[in-house]
């Protein structure tokens, strides 16, 4: 049986505490993980933005929106994956209609 793959997009929020690096490291682990199991559309890294809210006491974060295809049982684990690393503020992962 043939896995059958969805649109989606998510978008993370990097803490900017721990450097440039480390936000470059998060965003090359969340791509090549993305890209293992599907394959990426687009990636928009818009940056360095002020919160609209604080989280955790921080007012800004670095924002990353990737567009992907994926198979539906992918999403579930990049959730996982999101909620375990540390240095992700924020993400949310969306199916996007076709």
């Amino acid at each position: 049986m043939e896995k059958k793959s969805q649109n989606y997009e998510t978008l993370f929020i990097v803490d900017l505490t721990n450097g440039e690096d480390s936000v470059k490291a998060l965003v090359e682990k969340f791509t090549g993980l993305i890209s293992s199991n599907g394959e990426i559309t687009e990636i928009s890294e818009w940056g360095k933005r002020r919160l609209a809210y604080p989280i955790n006491d921080m007012n800004e974060g670095y924002y990353v929106l990737i567009d992907f295809t994926a198979p539906a049982s992918f999403t579930s684990e990049l959730e996982r994956v999101f909620n375990i690393t540390e240095g992700i503020m924020r993400s949310i992962v969306v199916a996007k209609e076709s």
